[in-house]
């Protein structure tokens, strides 16, 4: 394929050019979207579905138990379809937990003290309970389990793996877009939890579906998995899928039609931070010319930029703050080249973005 093709292909497959009829099939399209970056992880679905989606839709389905955020792969957090967290997590759990295993030694948090965390977290959000934060970590305190330096963190990171608790309902904040979710027992909050007969299998799939055309390589990244398992996802998932380039390793898209491009879909794109669309490849250099890559990160603490995409190239980067009395502030674009899109595409890319922070 030519590089003009994969990302044509791309923009259908993220649904950036034929987006999904609601936030709940956005989700389940993409079924793990990067969103360390709360509001970034909302606009990344708010993007991908039919109409103008605002960040109190997105909310809602938050509200309702459609949607879930939790450390789904390579230890950030992602939101996904909240029937889909316990399989995925089956897949992804185990080999997080390893990795953290030291990161738990250098803050003293042994088996006992996890197993004390668990059974204060299971006593105090029983019963449909919900908490902030700081209300579970003062749970944890009153029960002799410190939270001091970077244990309270470490303590969800690994009460989330095993699927204990996730992150749910939005916390109402006044005057702007709310930056928290209540953290809720897993068991209770999802009431509909699906379970494939192949979940490798199915995880490959559901990535090449959202994200294809992309390959083993690119699966090991997005999903953190050794590449000898990643290829056998490939394996478990063939029959679903058709190879559509294989000079150097296949790359695969799912079978059969793939979503039409809407009407009407904008050229030009202002997308998130950690953008599934830029990020979830080993090769970035498809979308993005490679000097500008830098710009747009990982940088050195890890930063992902947003984005800006003209027909399928990122052109650029921009910046918005969502703080209090400062989220309906214009957002700034920085173009890599001002002859890739006009004013007036860059400036209607960045109303929808408004428009949606703003509602």
């Amino acid at each position: 394929m030519s590089p003009a093709q994969i990302l044509e292909q791309r923009l259908r497959s993220h649904r950036l050019s034929a987006p999904a009829p609601t936030i709940a099939d956005a989700a389940s399209h993409m079924l793990a979207t990067q969103a360390q970056e709360f509001w970034g992880g909302r606009w990344a679905i708010a993007q991908r579905t039919r109409g103008r989606a605002t960040v109190r839709d997105v909310d809602a389905a938050f509200d309702r138990g459609e949607i879930v955020r939790s450390w789904t792969q390579r230890g950030t957090i992602h939101l996904l379809p909240a029937r889909d967290l316990a399989w995925v997590l089956s897949i992804t759990g185990e080999r997080q937990a390893r990795q953290v295993a030291a990161v738990r030694r250098a803050e003293s948090i042994d088996d006992a003290e996890m197993a004390r965390a668990e059974t204060l977290a299971r006593g105090a959000l029983r019963g449909a309970n919900r908490l902030t934060r700081k209300e579970l970590f003062d749970v944890f305190e009153a029960g002799g389990v410190s939270t001091a330096r970077q244990r309270g963190y470490h303590l969800l990171v690994s009460l989330s793996l095993p699927g204990v608790i996730c992150q749910g309902p939005v916390v109402p904040r006044e005057s702007g877009p709310t930056r928290e979710q209540y953290l809720v027992l897993t068991e209770e909050w999802v009431t509909d939890p699906v379970w494939p007969s192949n979940p490798l299998g199915e995880l490959f799939f559901r990535y090449i579906a959202s994200h294809g055309p992309a390959g083993a390589r690119d699966f090991a990244w997005w999903t953190g998995l050794p590449l000898g398992v990643s290829r056998a996802a490939a394996d478990a998932a063939s029959d679903r899928l058709v190879v559509v380039d294989d000079e150097a390793e296949p790359l695969y898209v799912a079978a059969g039609p793939a979503p039409r491009r809407a009407a009407g879909a904008p050229e030009v794109l202002a997308l998130p931070p950690f953008e599934e669309y830029y990020l979830s490849y080993v090769d970035r250099s498809v979308p993005c010319a490679p000097e500008f890559l830098k710009a747009i990160g990982p940088s050195m603490n890890g930063i992902v930029r947003p984005i800006l995409v003209a027909r399928g190239e990122v052109i650029g980067v921009w910046t918005h703050s969502v703080a209090v009395g400062r989220h309906a502030d214009s957002p700034i674009p920085e173009l890599f080249s001002t002859d890739a899109a006009t004013d007036a595409e860059v400036a209607a890319a960045l109303d929808r973005y408004r428009d949606f922070i703003t509602a």
